[in-house]
């Protein structure tokens, strides 16, 4: 069967609540494209929370066990004794892989060979995986749950035969890139195929989860999807892990069927990107004001964010900004409409509108 047939029949009738989702995913896109003249500072930290947020998630759903704290931790360079060398390992390897995705996806390609050069730059601090990184498998694997304890708690599925692995990349990679050329398929439709068929194959011994994570961060950011960067939908996959395998398994379980179907895992994938998207635009309301504030105001501003109301004398005491700027920046936040008055003469307070 042709590869574009066997998507129309992936696809089949496209339920409405998943074109529903597409259409305000890309009314999101769009608004970002046009709402985004944030900072360079401002999208800097943005990226940085994203790349410690999106290890965390990522290689905890594979069963690694450090905090997003921990995580920022380490890649200060504050080693932290009680985790493994291999849970520190994977996640340094996560993290700057990500981080050169965000920083260089104008200049990367998708292809078989930078699919393996990821694969080697993910593992490449993990000493197991010496003899494998940046190769297809030579055995056989099995995708396993893991449970909150990094343990497996049983076989989903038996993947692609290993001897097979390297016809069935070729063709689906190729396939993918004609596919997002030709623009037949809305781009979510085709790069959702190409994570739920990649996972299938289970390609190397080791790291598919995580690296079909980071393809997707190249993906979309190359289908215009300019925010990925700056909302994580590594951590909406976290937040959903069950749901996350059982989407993949119910549309896996027909490949190979008569009717082969993509249906529950691109509902699955359309609703966590939506929430990504709206994630992301919600940013804008809430960094715009960083821009109109001096780091002295912000620091009022997120003083605010945290108690349910403040004096002006409070103000000061807690975040050591001198009384008369607390003053000016209530003054400027009352303008911006971002807090509001509570009584009258000394007792006057302050606190921020919901």
């Amino acid at each position: 069967m042709a590869k574009n047939n066997k998507l129309d029949q992936r696809l089949g009738q496209i339920p409405a609540e998943i074109w529903s989702k597409i259409t305000k995913i890309d009314e999101l896109k769009g608004q970002w494209i046009a709402g985004a003249r944030l900072s360079p500072q401002v999208l800097s930290r943005l990226k940085r929370s994203v790349l410690i947020t999106s290890t965390g998630a990522s290689t905890r759903i594979e069963g690694a066990k450090l905090s997003d704290e921990d995580v920022e931790k380490l890649m200060r360079g504050i080693d932290i004794q009680k985790f493994t060398d291999r849970d520190k390992q994977e996640v340094q390897g996560y993290y700057e892989l990500l981080e050169n995705v965000f920083d260089s996806w104008k200049n990367l390609t998708f292809g078989e060979s930078s699919i393996k050069h990821f694969h080697q730059e993910l593992l490449k601090y993990t000493k197991k995986d010496e003899d494998h990184r940046g190769e297809y498998k030579k055995k056989e694997n099995q995708v396993q749950m893991v449970n909150a304890a990094g343990e497996s708690v049983g076989i989903l599925f038996d993947t692609t035969r290993a001897y097979l692995t390297p016809k069935e990349m070729q063709e689906l990679i190729e396939w993918t890139q004609e596919a997002l050329a030709e623009k037949k398929y809305h781009p979510l439709f085709i790069v959702g195929n190409f994570l739920v068929e990649f996972l299938q194959i289970h390609p190397f011994q080791d790291g598919n989860g995580r690296l079909s994570r980071v393809l997707t961060n190249l993906l979309l950011l190359k289908e215009g999807y300019l925010y990925m960067p700056y909302a994580s939908h590594e951590k909406s996959i976290e937040d959903n892990k069950s749901e996350y395998y059982l989407a993949l398994r119910q549309s896996q379980k027909t490949f190979g069927a008569q009717n082969e179907t993509i249906i529950p895992w691109l509902d699955f994938f359309s609703t966590i990107f939506l929430k990504q998207s709206e994630i992301a635009i919600d940013l804008l309301s809430k960094e715009n004001i960083e821009r109109l504030l001096t780091q002295k105001q912000l620091a009022v501003w997120s003083y605010l964010q945290k108690v349910d109301s403040a004096t002006p004398r409070e103000i000061s005491e807690k975040t050591k900004v001198a009384y008369p700027t607390v003053r000016q920046s209530i003054d400027k936040l009352m303008r911006l409409k971002k807090i509001e008055r509570i009584g009258q003469g000394r007792s006057t307070s302050y606190r921020k509108l919901s």
